[in-house]
């Protein structure tokens, strides 16, 4: 079978290897479609800290079932199905009580450990998670993605009723207002820089869609929800400048989320933080109940994933799909791997 392998920053070989033979406890999967992330792309221009080379990338994924090891039960051949790319201990105090999103020892497929980017992709039955089968291949590819901004709306408990706001409109952005809408939020207000994030987060459902090149966020704030502003806000852009908007004009007492990874260190007005008694939590990837909810949105038509697909690549054009979300960042939401024909 052919495999992906990132041998240095921004090279990219195929390799010819044995198809994996598949052991008891083990499911072969045929990889379908692979979703291309932030991650990944930090991975390609050298830049992610976690990650050496070679690797074969590959963790937001779909596929069929090709073969079943012995005593795996519940599983069909050519169910379609997805993969959850965490690799935990199982012992540490996280792991022991439930929490292995957070282990001591996490790895992740496609950073720390071969990730699915291969024509067939062998894995224990633990890490399979079904998909439904009028789901798309697309969509169960997006998955991985969608299962991130459930974690991220559970982190400020039941939304049901609440004001949102959410600060980035890149695809996780609008996943976090999406979901916050699909799980019960009475208004969600998402933010950004580019009218055209802004459009698709209109054409996805989210009730208000702010400039904020042109807006005062706490304004839009203000006009949005009234004087009381957001119960939440949520930070899916990462930078100083949101995290500086979300505590300046967040309603004293009320919580941040900070869902986006920070590239630098940051620098932040902790007093203001400290004075106003806000609530700052973030949150870290997902585990499997955020998986099943996030694939039971989908099914209930609360949140919209074929908006946000930009572009499709064939497995063989898999540099050219980095080279084209280099040269229309952003246009760019979620780019596909085709793996198979």
């Amino acid at each position: 079978m052919l495999q992906q392998v990132m041998t240095a920053p921004g090279v990219i070989e195929f390799r010819e290897i044995p198809t994996p033979e598949v052991k008891a406890g083990e499911v072969l999967v045929k990889i379908m479609r692979i979703g291309v992330c932030g991650s990944d792309i930090h991975v390609y221009h050298g830049k992610h800290p976690f990650t050496k080379y070679p690797v074969t990338q590959g963790h937001e994924v779909s596929g069929e079932i090709a073969a079943l090891g012995e005593g795996v039960t519940g599983l069909r051949v050519g169910q379609k199905v997805t993969i959850e790319p965490q690799v935990v201990c199982g012992k540490c105090y996280p792991c022991r009580h439930g929490k292995y999103n957070l282990c001591e020892e996490l790895k992740v497929m496609g950073f720390q450990t071969t990730g699915t980017a291969s024509t067939y992709f062998c894995v224990d039955q633990s890490k399979i998670t079904p998909l439904p089968d009028e789901m798309t291949f697309d969509q169960g590819a997006m998955i991985e993605p969608l299962a991130v901004a459930v974690h991220a709306v559970k982190q400020a408990g039941d939304v049901k009723g609440l004001k949102i706001a959410v600060l980035g409109a890149g695809p996780i952005g609008n996943l976090v207002a999406q979901t916050a809408k699909g799980m019960g939020a009475a208004e969600v207000m998402i933010t950004d820089v580019s009218d055209l994030r802004l459009e698709l987060a209109k054409e996805c459902g989210v009730d208000h869609c702010v400039n904020t090149r042109n807006t005062d966020f706490g304004e839009a704030m203000v006009a949005a929800f009234g004087p009381d502003k957001a119960d939440v806000i949520y930070d899916c852009a990462g930078n100083n400048i949101t995290m500086g908007q979300a505590i300046a004009c967040a309603r004293k007492g009320s919580t941040i989320i900070l869902v986006a990874v920070f590239a630098d260190m940051a620098t932040v007005d902790l007093a203001v933080l400290n004075d106003h008694e806000l609530d700052l939590k973030s949150t870290m990837m997902y585990r499997h109940e955020d998986y099943v909810d996030a694939i039971a949105l989908v099914n209930d038509g609360k949140v919209q994933l074929n908006t946000l697909m930009s572009k499709h690549f064939a497995f063989a054009d898999y540099l050219k799909a980095y080279q084209y979300i280099d040269a229309h960042r952003e246009t760019t939401m979620k780019v596909l791997i085709d793996v198979q024909d």
